[in-house]
């Protein structure tokens, strides 16, 4: 088994996304990661049947396959980012319809997957309220998932009401362990915000692991970082991948990276590129494995962690890099 790498197209924020396609493609990705919002592919824009069935064949002339991301800053309120979301005091229908609009592109386009995260619970809500406001809203999502289809990847996100594995699993199980609403990881994320490791978290989602977002970070700190520039184990992180036998698309997020998007992509490239080769050499020489991440203490001490813990909450919002207090920095997911 091959993994199959992805560029988000938040990343190519300052390209028509018919040029972000054709760049992604010409560099050697196998898909993409098509944030729905105002550059690229506007949810709410006239045409949209039309413009989802020209992009879904400019998709097949590339050969790229596709996951939609719903993470878009200001595409529901251009004065508050990310906002209204599903645990909004108010607005949280416009999310729901958001959401289903995306189902929706994602099925014409044979989509993966479509991810979507909770939003940050405003203060003085209590949990049990959020938790009601959530599983109402996502529900009403998989109901349209169901009709047409579709896998929702549930993405927990630093700084928001759902911020850890933990958090994701406890949702479904509100909600009846539905087969249909899986899991999102970014690896970062991890790093940033979880008790245990990439590897813990992967085997934690199991085959529930839908949708891999990939990019690097510190512990702490919500800030997306080309590979090399944090604290990701990058041949661990592709390890535990391979080791679960994950075969969903794994893409590049760094949405902050539009100003040299080309270089950046070819450069995460070729990284993921030398980091798998380290990984499978790594598992055909069990005398010296690679280090994935996950032992017998690891698991005891770090995961599964319970729903509600994560590193940036227990510390507080840390770095003002990280911007947790308005539901993450880099969320583009």
């Amino acid at each position: 088994m091959s993994l199959r790498f992805g560029y988000g197209t938040n990343g190519f924020g300052s390209h028509r996304l018919d040029d972000a396609l054709a760049v992604i493609a010409g560099l050697g990705y196998d898909g993409v990661a098509l944030t729905v919002d105002h550059p690229h592919l506007d949810p709410f824009a006239p045409n949209l049947s039309a413009r989802t069935v020209a992009v879904g064949q400019r998709l097949a002339e590339l050969d790229l396959d596709v996951v939609i991301e719903t993470g878009a800053r200001y595409v529901l309120d251009p004065w508050r980012k990310h906002e209204p979301n599903l645990v909004s005091d108010s607005g949280r229908e416009r999310r729901v319809d958001l959401l289903c609009r995306a189902v929706r592109i994602g099925a014409e386009l044979g989509a993966e997957a479509v991810s979507f995260w909770s939003g940050t619970l405003p203060g003085g809500v209590s949990a049990d309220e959020g938790w009601r406001r959530l599983t109402a809203g996502v529900a009403a999502v998989l109901e349209e998932a169901d009709r047409r289809g579709m896998v929702c990847a549930f993405e927990p996100e630093p700084g928001m009401f759902v911020d850890t594995v933990a958090g994701v699993l406890e949702l479904r199980k509100r909600l009846g362990d539905p087969d249909h609403l899986r899991v999102t990881l970014d690896v970062g994320h991890v790093v940033a915000n979880e008790a245990g490791t990439v590897a813990d978290c992967v085997h934690q989602a199991g085959d529930l692991l839908a949708n891999v977002q990939l990019d690097d970070m510190v512990e702490g700190v919500h800030e997306h970082l080309e590979f090399g520039e944090g604290e990701v184990d990058l041949p661990a992180a592709l390890g535990a991948l391979l080791d679960v036998g994950y075969g969903g698309l794994a893409a590049v997020e760094l949405p902050r990276h539009g100003h040299a998007a080309p270089a950046v992509a070819r450069r995460s490239l070729d990284a993921l590129r030398a980091a798998e080769a380290q990984a499978r050499a790594a598992r055909q020489r069990p005398e010296n494995p690679v280090d994935l991440g996950v032992t017998v203490e690891s698991i005891r001490q770090n995961g599964p962690q319970p729903a509600g813990y994560s590193k940036i909450n227990a510390k507080g919002d840390g770095d003002d890099r990280g911007r947790t207090q308005d539901g993450g920095e880099e969320s583009t997911s």
